[in-house]
C-alpha cells in the first residue's frame, strides 16, 4: 500500500514496517479502504506488534539471564586453570591440592564440594545433555557462547527499538485518520446546515 502520501515501508527481520500517512485522503483512495477499514487494519497491526514485542521481550529476558551464567562458568574454568599445578586452593580443607567450592544445587540451596586438580569439566549443553571438555575447550566453547549471546542481545535490542518506532508510527497514523474523519464529518455537517438555511 505504498503511495506518494506515505513514507516508504521497510521491514526488519520479519517485522513489517509501518506507513506514516501524510495525506489521509490520498492514502485512503489509493489503498481502496474506507475510514473504518483503515482504522481496523491499523488496530490489527498494533495487536500484531504487541505480540511480537512480548515475544522479543521474553527472548531478551532469557538472554539477560543467560549471559551472567555463562560469565560465571568462564570464571570457574579460569579459576580451575589458574590453580592447576600450583598446589593452592581457595579454601583448602582436605589437602593443599583440593579446591573447596560452594555450588548451587537448586534455587537458594547450596552444597560444598571438594575439587581436586582436574584437566576437564562437564558442561550442560541443554536437552539433558552434558559433555566433558578439556579446560581449554570449555573456555573456547563458553567464550563463543558468550559472544553469540551478546550479539543476539544486541540484535534483539535493535529489533525492539525498530518495533517501538513502528508502534509509534501506527498510533500516529491512526490518530491522523481518525482526526481527518472527524474533520470531514464536521465539514459535511456544516454544508448540510448551510444548505438548510433560508
Amino acid at each position: 500500500m505504498a503511495s506518494s502520501s506515505s513514507s516508504r515501508v521497510t521491514e526488519r527481520r520479519g517485522i513489517p514496517g509501518a506507513q506514516f500517512v501524510e495525506d489521509v485522503h490520498t492514502y485512503l483512495s489509493q489503498s481502496g479502504l474506507d475510514v473504518n477499514s483503515a482504522l481496523a487494519f491499523l488496530q490489527e497491526r498494533l495487536q500484531q506488534y504487541r505480540l511480537v514485542e512480548m515475544k522479543l521481550l521474553a527472548q531478551q529476558r532469557d538472554l539477560q539471564a543467560k549471559i551472567p551464567d555463562i560469565e560465571k562458568c568462564l570464571d570457574v574454568v579460569a579459576t580451575l586453570k589458574a590453580k592447576k599445578g600450583t598446589g593452592e586452593g581457595i579454601l583448602c580443607v582436605v589437602s593443599n591440592l583440593a579446591l573447596t567450592a560452594d555450588f548451587e544445587v537448586s534455587e537458594g540451596i547450596y552444597s560444598r564440594a571438594c575439587i581436586e586438580e582436574t584437566d576437564s569439566v562437564c558442561l550442560w549443553l541443554g536437552a539433558n545433555v552434558m559433555l566433558e571438555y578439556s579446560l581449554e575447550e570449555a573456555t573456547s566453547l563458553l567464550q563463543k557462547n558468550l559472544d553469540n549471546a551478546k550479539a543476539s542481545l544486541e540484535v534483539l535490542v535493535g529489533d525492539l527499538q525498530f518495533l517501538r518506532d513502528q508502534v509509534t508510527i501506527t498510533q500516529v497514523t491512526t490518530a491522523r485518520i481518525y482526526n481527518w474523519d472527524v474533520h470531514q464529518r464536521r465539514i459535511r455537517q456544516a454544508a448540510v446546515a448551510t444548505a438548510q438555511e433560508p
